[in-house]
C-alpha cells in the first residue's frame, strides 16, 4: 500500500484541510484514546464523541419491496476532528471537523448465485450505486448534534442534489436518508430494535492491535427497517433489517496493518456474528476478533484462534482490484460452518472525490456446506490493491 493507515484518511486529505482552514491540526497526544474502563451513558453516547479523533455510525441491511425487489444498502456518516478544540477564528468556515458520508444502493438478484455477477458501475443499468459527501463541519455545510437534540448527524447532499443527508434519533433507534440525483437514487429509512444493543469487546473495548491501537464500540445487531427506496424515479416501500455499529477512537489500527475484512452476519436462529482480521502488507493476518450474539442477546467474544475464514473464490473489479467473494467462516466450539457468499460481485465502493479510495462493502448470503440458506449479512473489505485506502 502506498499509504499507511495508521492515520486513516486524514492523510490524504490534512494537506487540503489546512488550506482551507489556514490552521494546524491537533497533534494525536491531545486527543482521548480508548480505553477498557469507559463510562458509557446511553442515549447521549449515540451522539457525537468529540474528544476522539475519529467516529462513525454505520448501517448496513436487506431490503424488499412488495414487488419482491431486494436492495442491499450502506449509510455512513464519519466524523474526522481536525481540532480538539474549535479554532479562535471569526470565520463562518473554521471547522474542528469534517463530516464525511457514504451511501450505497444494490439491487440484489432474487435467487441464491453460485457467484457473484460482474454488475456495472454508472447511472445507466447499474446494480450498485455509489454516493459520498465530503464537507467542513460547519452550519451552511453540515455537522453533528447534541444530545438530546434529535439530529445526530447531516450534511448537503451532494454537488448538484437538492437536499440533505441526515441521521436521526428516534427515541429507540435511528432514522435516517441519503439523496443523489446524478446517481438517481433516493432512501429514507426508519428503525427500531428486534435486539438490545450489545458491546463489542468487553466493556465495548475493542482491540486492534498493540498499545493503543483500539476503539469504542458498539452494535445493534438486528434492527426492524421500513422506509421507501428511490430508483431512478420509482419509489419502492420496503422492509427488512439492518445492522449498526458505532465505533470511536483515536488509535484504531497499529503500525503495518494496510486493510482489513470485516463480516456482520444474521443467522435465521436469532444469531449473530461479528468477525474482523486485520491483514498486514504481505496479506498476513496481524489481529483477529469477534462476538457471537446468542439470540437470548447474550454476548461470547472470540478471539483469533476461536474462528477460521479462508476465501474460496476471487472477484476481479473493473478497478485492477481482486476480492475474495466467497469463505469458508467456522467457529468450531459454536458448532458454526458456514459457506458465505457475495449476492454480486460488484459491490465495490469507488471514490470520485478521494481517486485512491476503493473498498468492497457488500450483501452477502450465508449457507451451510451443503447450501441451506440460513442467513445473510454484510462484508466490508479494505486494503486489497496498490492504491486501496481503507475507507475510515
Amino acid at each position: 500500500m502506498s499509504v499507511e493507515v495508521k492515520n486513516l484518511k486524514t492523510l490524504v486529505i490534512a494537506g487540503a484541510c489546512l488550506a482551507l482552514l489556514s490552521i494546524g491540526l491537533s497533534s494525536e497526544s491531545e486527543w482521548e484514546i480508548a480505553k477498557t474502563d469507559y463510562a458509557w451513558s446511553f442515549p447521549e453516547d449515540h451522539w457525537a464523541r468529540d474528544g476522539y479523533k475519529t467516529e462513525w455510525w454505520y448501517f448496513t441491511g436487506h431490503l424488499e419491496a412488495e414487488t419482491g425487489k431486494r436492495f442491499g444498502y450502506q449509510f455512513t456518516f464519519f466524523r474526522v476532528g481536525l481540532l480538539k478544540e474549535r479554532p479562535e477564528v471569526t470565520s463562518e468556515w473554521g471547522a474542528k471537523d469534517l463530516i464525511m458520508g457514504h451511501a450505497a444502493i444494490s439491487l440484489l438478484p432474487r435467487a441464491l448465485k453460485v457467484s457473484g455477477g460482474t454488475g456495472e458501475s454508472g447511472r445507466n443499468g447499474n446494480t450498485h450505486r455509489f454516493s459520498e459527501v465530503l464537507y467542513r463541519a460547519v452550519p451552511l455545510l453540515g455537522g453533528f448534534g447534541a444530545y438530546p437534540d434529535r439530529r445526530v448527524a447531516w450534511s448537503r447532499a451532494p454537488a448538484g442534489t437538492k437536499g440533505t443527508w441526515e441521521l436521526a434519533w428516534n427515541g429507540e433507534a435511528f432514522d435516517f436518508r441519503a439523496v443523489d440525483d446524478e446517481l438517481g437514487f433516493q432512501f429514507e429509512l426508519s428503525t427500531t430494535p428486534a435486539k438490545p444493543l450489545i458491546f463489542q469487546g468487553p466493556n465495548g473495548f475493542s482491540r486492534k492491535g498493540e498499545g493503543s491501537a483500539a476503539s469504542q464500540y458498539y452494535s445493534f445487531t438486528r434492527l426492524k427497517t421500513v422506509g421507501s427506496v428511490t430508483v431512478d424515479g420509482k419509489q419502492y416501500a420496503v422492509n427488512g433489517q439492518s445492522w449498526m455499529d458505532k465505533e470511536f477512537f483515536t488509535n484504531s489500527l497499529a503500525t503495518g496493518q494496510v486493510g482489513w475484512d470485516w463480516f456482520s452476519l444474521q443467522l435465521n436462529d436469532g444469531r449473530e456474528l461479528m468477525l474482523y482480521v486485520l491483514r498486514d502488507g504481505e496479506g498476513r493476518i496481524d489481529h483477529a476478533r469477534g462476538t457471537l450474539v446468542g439470540s437470548d442477546a447474550k454476548t461470547t467474544y472470540l478471539e483469533g484462534e476461536a474462528f477460521d475464514i479462508q476465501p474460496l473464490e476471487k472477484w476481479d473489479s473493473p478497478s485492477g482490484d481482486s476480492y475474495p467473494s466467497r469463505w469458508s467462516v467456522r467457529v468450531p466450539e459454536a458448532g458454526i460452518d458456514l459457506d458465505v457468499r457475495s449476492q454480486m460481485g460488484d459491490q465495490e465502493n469507488r471514490s470520485r472525490l478521494i481517486p485512491t479510495l476503493r473498498y468492497w462493502e457488500g450483501a452477502v448470503d450465508v449457507t451451510t456446506t451443503t447450501g441451506e440458506r440460513i442467513g445473510v449479512g454484510f462484508v466490508e473489505m479494505t486494503g486489497y490493491g496498490s492504491s486501496t485506502t481503507p475507507a475510515l
